[in-house]
């Protein structure tokens, strides 16, 4: 196999990460709350529920397989990569009796180590196994890489801790201060490999608290689409605000001074969502527009509930102003100051 720059290996490793990440949760993002609005008249839809939590649960499995296929691994490797991966994630738990469950996606932080370390042994070996390589490689990567990365599981996932103590500090700011904040760090955090469902769930964050991560996460994830608009397909562009901005995570690691514009963007977004009183819960508060788990939450807790004046503000906070202000940080920082490029924002999927 060729030799790899480190740029190259860590470009190659967080593209899989993040492409890994948005195939397994567009599914849910695209039937999760339709599936259940209509399960309680069609209760057969009840395996296709069950099937979206099991896209999510597979995280640490594709994750695995799309690094391998960046670095052009065959199918075996890639696989093996793909089984090591998931182990190490923390999405499967083990009970008595050799009993195995499914919970949450895993952590994503993990799973990005784990990947590098499986990839770059695969690279160390080489094709050196000839026709050896589909007794060894699975074997030695789930059992050995597998393991490492499911011994540094508990460590990672401090990180995730002490970002959610972090941010948990901000609860006690003016309000106005607080939602301006709380919008940048998770429209920032939602392109990075953190869980932001993690951290506002470590940290009970609800009411407006939750409000503001969500219009953050918007405004991140309309602003990549419009940025990006003219460089990249329709599906590419419309998959960062319907499934996840994690997509263009590697962008971000490669010039992060095309967060500028989101930045601005989650800021005027987080102040909206003061003004208009936006709440969630600590469940909703990772989604953003995906999936629109934010917006059905804010009607369901606002007082009124489903009223004409709530869906107003419904539309104005999770997509007139994202969008909005998307177009208008689009034109300052290309135009009037152009500090980015929109082929900064191409991506090659």
């Amino acid at each position: 196999m060729e030799k790899l720059s480190a740029k190259q290996f860590t470009m190659n490793v967080l593209n899989g990460l993040a492409i890994g990440a948005v195939i397994v949760l567009i599914p849910g993002a695209l039937l999760g709350e339709l599936i259940k609005a209509l399960l309680p008249s069609m209760p057969f839809l009840a395996p296709v529920l069950g099937a979206l939590s099991m896209s999510n649960a597979m995280m640490g499995l594709v994750v695995g397989m799309m690094v391998g296929m960046n670095f052009k691994f065959n199918p075996i490797q890639s696989a093996s990569l793909g089984l090591a991966t998931m182990f190490a994630s923390g999405a499967v738990q083990f009970g008595e009796q050799g009993a195995m469950s499914l919970k949450g996606t895993g952590d994503v932080i993990n799973m990005g180590i784990t990947a590098a370390l499986g990839a770059g042994l695969i690279l160390l070996i080489g094709n050196s196994l000839k026709a050896y390589t589909i007794l060894v490689i699975p074997a030695l990567i789930l059992s050995v890489i597998g393991f490492i990365g499911r011994l540094l599981l508990p460590h990672v996932m401090q990180i995730t801790a002490l970002i959610g103590k972090g941010v948990a500090s901000l609860l006690h700011l003016q309000p106005i201060v607080m939602c301006i904040l709380l919008a940048i760090i998770f429209g920032v955090l939602i392109v990075s490999p953190i869980t932001t469902v993690g951290i506002a769930l470590a940290i009970s964050l609800a009411g407006v608290g939750s409000g503001a991560a969500n219009v953050g996460i918007c405004a991140t994830g309309f602003g990549f689409a419009i940025l990006g608009w003219s460089v990249n397909t329709r599906g590419t562009s419309l998959a960062h605000f319907i499934g996840s901005p994690k997509m263009s995570m590697a962008n971000v690691a490669k010039k992060p001074i095309i967060l500028l514009p989101i930045i601005c963007s989650a800021a005027c977004c987080g102040l909206i969502a003061a003004i208009l009183n936006i709440v969630g819960t600590p469940m909703s508060a990772g989604f953003g527009f995906s999936g629109l788990v934010g917006p059905i939450n804010y009607l369901n807790l606002a007082e009124g509930g489903w009223n004409f004046i709530n869906f107003m503000k419904t539309l104005i906070a999770f997509i007139i102003a994202p969008v909005g202000f998307g177009f208008l940080f689009k034109y300052v920082f290309t135009k009037l100051v152009p500090i980015v490029k929109v082929e900064d924002y191409y991506l090659d999927i």
